[in-house]
């Protein structure tokens, strides 16, 4: 359901994306490097389209080990490795006729063009198999690899050689090197015979066709893998090294993989409407049950290669294409009780406690309730998200819904079984762990009270400095190995001066304070001299850190990993960085106007990052930590050679030969930032037809101006 995310605030977003980035590395973990996944493969996809749609409406916040960012998971050592010729990359998810609505129309605007069903698309089934790349060269097959993270992938050559729908050699007339790609998948017969034969012979039956084919290819025994019956559907390509004497369409190209002897998808169509799209993905979701293979979504590929060549990728996916998945799965449960939890900057978040049931194939026994506004059912906007008596209330039964969630949400109370006797919940108006008052701040512009119910107990709370700690040492701040949750918990309820750890200067001090101290943590339960001696080496080796990893790791509000790193980027070194900030108080400054200017920082988070710069504790806290830590100059632009390496550059008016977007992208290619708007700090102003107060201010403080064919001469393009 929608409202979900639109519900969660700044700083709900920031703790589910945490958890949805160890919650996917632990599954990846899992699955590559143990073959034992505790999840299907759906629910897999679930949790990612969840940490998607939180990124969509909070970008600021994308950390630098986002599942978003990642493809696959790393190669095991179990074979050998394969680097990839070209990347292999995943797809951005879509789940609503709107949404696909908006990635056509997305397509036609990068493009420049008006949406007049002028562009066609390729519409196939998404198979729920594994991502196989096979490569050709003289006709022959000379290796297979798994996707892996999308660089790397794993040998499986003499797997794939047992399954007889891919040919080992391909027709006269082909290529000399062809990397033909696809699924390998189970079909749903041959599973269900698999386990008949296992359940008949007492052993453990598999779990679904998608893993059971994952964990098939990876067997050092070809020979298991060969009485598995696996199958191939072919759909894309990687490296081929004479491209221009094959079809320039997707369509074209995957039935030429039919001609070289690949199966390929029946149900693939090339439409050209948005309605017609849409119509085949209901008639392939009416054919679901029917087909003898997993599918769990319908995949919309730019039909014209040389237009999927313009559109280009973004980190981890084309601009090309997307999967329109098929709907979440839904369960009805009980609520048995509504409790409370307190995050780092005091964010009070209830969870409601559910009698076990099984949603998609996982136990689901936690939901999120987001705020008091969410159990009342109002959305973060004020609009009513469900029907003014269906409130949440404890003995409920309530639908419950896995969308993506690593703690699943409640959408609806189902009111004919509502107990006569429950209550409204009183959300609370004390803090739980420390007893402080907690209230819901009122925005000062708009007189709107926040959503979000917080302690103001600071670091008196508890659970916030120890939020606030983990969060600290966590892989994208200092990433300090042997300072996990438990340990944190323990150094800050430790009463010891020689042990405690209360603020994040505490972690330095550490082995000094215990060289000068008697008590000696390799002597407590759960330590020793090897442990000991690793934390602190884990400690040292962050006492240089980079200034994106220090600004982010500060916890500033609203600041995430892709706010830092533009911080870090505009300032350069954190001398200059916390120099600007402390200027940037005065309302209308300079500093001010420059903070704001930086594309990706709006007034909210400006004003967060100042008022934290403001808090003489904070500032307290920060002077002890760089006593002991050095926060490394940002890094220069890539693209030095570049004429606007470490520029920055604005677009304004109607560019005539290039979208908005496709500016950006190519100006940050090229090592330049890109401002939303004109300061003194500006280098470079492009300026298309219709250009107005931007061009003006430009002339007033006597910025270099150029028109689009300029900006193409200056880059050489």
């Amino acid at each position: 359901m929608s409202t979900a995310v639109e519900n969660l605030t700044l700083e709900e977003a920031a703790a589910e994306l945490e958890r949805l980035a160890k919650e996917l590395a632990r599954h990846d973990a899992l699955y590559h490097g143990k073959d034992a996944p505790e999840i299907s493969d759906a629910d897999y996809d679930a949790l990612k389209r969840r940490n998607e749609e939180i990124e969509a409406r909070f970008p600021e916040l994308v950390r630098t080990d986002s599942p978003s960012k990642k493809v696959g998971a790393a190669p095991s050592g179990i074979f050998q490795q394969i680097v990839h010729a070209r990347p292999m990359l995943s797809l951005d998810n879509t789940f609503s006729d709107e949404d696909v609505r908006d990635f056509i129309n997305s397509v036609y605007r990068f493009l420049g063009r008006l949406p007049d069903n002028s562009i066609a698309f390729t519409a196939e089934p998404k198979i729920d198999g594994l991502s196989m790349s096979l490569r050709y060269e003289n006709g022959k097959l000379v290796s297979a690899a798994t996707r892996g993270d999308g660089t790397t992938g794993e040998n499986v050559t003499a797997n794939i050689r047992t399954i007889k729908e891919i040919p080992d050699t391909l027709p006269p007339g082909v290529p000399p090197v062809v990397e033909v790609r696809g699924e390998v998948y189970m079909g749903k017969s041959d599973f269900l015979a698999l386990n008949a034969q296992m359940e008949a012979e007492g052993r453990q039956t598999y779990v679904n066709p998608r893993n059971t084919a994952a964990g098939s290819l990876r067997q050092l025994d070809p020979t298991i893998t060969a009485s598995r019956k696996l199958k191939f559907f072919a759909y894309a390509w990687g490296e081929i090294s004479e491209p221009n004497d094959l079809p320039k369409t997707q369509y074209d190209m995957v039935q030429t993989f039919k001609t070289w002897g690949f199966p390929v998808n029946p149900l693939m169509k090339r439409l050209s409407s948005v309605e017609a799209i849409i119509e085949h993905y209901n008639e392939i979701g009416l054919k679901r049950p029917d087909l003898d293979y997993d599918i769990d979504g319908v995949v919309y590929k730019v039909d014209q290669l040389d237009l999927q060549q313009r559109l280009g990728f973004r980190s981890r996916s084309p601009r090309w294409a997307t999967a329109h998945k098929f709907p979440a799965e839904q369960a009805f449960t009980t609520v048995e009780n509504i409790d409370i939890q307190v995050g780092r900057t005091g964010a009070l978040t209830p969870v409601a406690r559910l009698t076990p049931v099984t949603v998609g194939g996982v136990v689901v026994t936690n939901a999120t309730l987001h705020n008091a506004d969410y159990i009342e059912g109002i959305g973060n906007s004020g609009e009513r998200i469900r029907e003014p008596d269906h409130d949440i209330r404890i003995g409920d039964t309530v639908i419950v819904q896995r969308a993506g969630d690593v703690i699943p949400q409640v959408l609806d109370v189902v009111m004919e079984k509502r107990p006569s006797d429950a209550v409204r919940y009183e959300f609370p108006k004390i803090c739980p762990v420390c007893g402080s008052h907690a209230v819901r701040e009122r925005n000062e512009k708009t007189g709107k009270l926040d959503s979000v119910t917080r302690c103001t107990g600071g670091f008196v709370c508890r659970a916030q400095a120890v939020e606030h700690l983990k969060h600290f040492v966590s892989r994208n701040a200092f990433d300090i190995e042997g300072l996990g949750s438990k340990q944190i918990d323990f150094f800050f309820e430790a009463d010891d001066p020689a042990l405690s750890i209360k603020t994040a200067p505490d972690i330095f001090t550490l082995q000094a304070r215990q060289e000068a101290s008697l008590t000696k943590l390799e002597n407590i339960d759960g330590f020793g001299k090897v442990s000991v001696r690793k934390l602190f080496d884990a400690i040292n080796s962050r006492r240089e850190i980079a200034l994106h990893r220090f600004i982010y790791a500060l916890g500033i509000r609203h600041a995430g990993e892709t706010t830092a790193k533009l911080l870090a980027r505009s300032y350069g070194s954190y001398a200059a960085f916390s120099e600007a900030m402390a200027a940037a108080a005065v309302p209308g400054s300079e500093a001010w106007n420059d903070l704001n200017t930086i594309d990706g920082i709006g007034e909210v988070v400006a004003r967060a990052i100042v008022e934290f710069f403001k808090e003489e504790r904070n500032m307290d806290v920060v002077s002890r930590l760089q006593r002991e830590v050095t926060p490394l100059d940002a890094e220069a632009p890539v693209a030095t050679s570049s004429p606007v390496a470490g520029k920055t550059v604005v677009f304004t008016g109607s560019l005539e030969k290039m979208t908005r977007d496709e500016a950006k992208a190519m100006a940050e290619r090229l090592g330049a930032k890109v401002a939303g708007s004109v300061s003194k700090k500006t280098d470079l102003l492009v300026a298309g037809p219709g250009a107005g107060s931007k061009l003006e201010k430009a002339r007033e403080l006597g910025v270099e101006t150029t028109d689009e064919d300029g900006w193409f001469t200056l880059i050489g393009g």
